[in-house]
C-alpha cells in the first residue's frame, strides 16, 4: 500500500540516507585519523641492558679507549651518552669525554615548514682532533640528524674516525648512514612515531630515569571489514 504522506521536496529515501551516512563516515576526521595505539618496546631495564652490551662492544672494538670521544645529540642522546660514559668507565676503566652537539643549524629539512626549531645547547669540552668519535642518538630514522652532526663536528676539529651509537634504529633511511652500535632494531611504518622518553612526568620537565621507548601507531578501521593481523589497516 502506497504511503499516504507524499515525500517532501529534496528528501531522500532510506537507501539514499544510508549511502550518504556511509560517505560522510568515510571522510570524517575521526575515521581519517584512526585510533592511536601506544606500545612500549623498551623499558628502563631493557635500555640499561642494551647500553651495557653496547659498552662491551665498544671496548672490544677499540684498543685505545683514551682516544674515544662521545658526542651526544640533544635531547635524547644526552642522557644516553651519560649512561654510556659511566658504563665505559666501569668496564674499560677509562673516563671518556662527553660532548653535546646541537645539529639544528646543519639540518637540511627542518625549515621547509617555514618555522625553524629553537637552538639547543652545544657543550664540547675539547676538540675532536685525532679522536675516535662516537655519535650518540636515541632514535635514528632518515639519517639526516646524523649527517648534520657530522657536518657540525667539523667546527671542532678533524676526528680520526666517526661511528654511530643508536638506542633504536627504526629504518626508513633517506641517506646512506650506517649504525655501528644499536640497542634494538624496530620495524615500523613510515607514519609511526618512535619516542625515547622519561617514564611518567618528571617535575623538572627534563629527561630523567627511568626511561622507556614507545611506538605510537595509527590504526585505520574500515567499516564492515576487519584489518589483517599486524596490518593495522595501513
Amino acid at each position: 500500500m502506497a504511503s499516504q504522506h507524499p515525500q517532501q521536496p529534496g528528501a531522500r529515501g532510506p537507501r539514499a540516507e544510508t549511502l550518504e551516512n556511509a560517505s560522510a563516515s568515510a571522510v570524517s576526521p575521526a575515521a581519517a585519523d584512526g585510533l592511536e595505539e601506544e606500545t612500549v618496546v623498551l623499558d628502563d631495564i631493557a635500555i640499561q641492558r642494551s647500553l651495557t652490551r653496547i659498552a662491551h662492544e665498544i671496548v672490544e672494538r677499540h684498543d685505545d679507549l683514551s682516544r674515544l670521544y662521545l658526542v651526544a645529540i640533544p635531547n635524547g642522546g644526552v642522557p644516553l651518552g651519560r649512561i654510556l660514559q659511566g658504563k665505559l668507565a666501569s668496564i674499560g676503566e677509562t673516563e671518556v669525554p662527553l660532548g653535546i652537539l646541537d645539529t639544528t643549524l646543519y639540518r637540511d629539512d627542518l625549515s621547509r615548514g617555514g618555522v625553524r626549531p629553537p637552538l639547543r645547547k652545544t657543550e664540547m669540552p675539547s676538540s675532536v682532533d685525532e679522536r675516535n668519535v662516537l655519535i650518540v642518538e636515541d632514535v635514528v630514522n632518515t639519517g639526516r640528524t646524523i649527517r648534520a652532526a657530522m657536518d657540525a663536528m667539523i667546527d671542532f676539529g678533524r676526528p680520526t674516525s666517526v661511528q654511530v651509537v643508536a638506542l633504536v634504529d627504526r629504518g626508513h633511511r633517506e641517506l646512506p648512514i650506517k649504525i655501528d652500535y644499536v640497542g634494538k632494531n624496530i620495524p615500523t611504518q613510515s607514519g609511526d612515531k618512535v619516542k625515547f622518553r622519561s617514564k611518567g612526568d618528571p617535575p623538572s620537565g627534563e629527561l630523567e630515569a627511568p626511561f622507556e621507548v614507545v611506538v605510537k601507531s595509527t590504526t585505520q578501521h574500515s567499516s564492515g571489514s576487519a584489518s589483517a593481523p599486524g596490518g593495522q589497516g595501513r
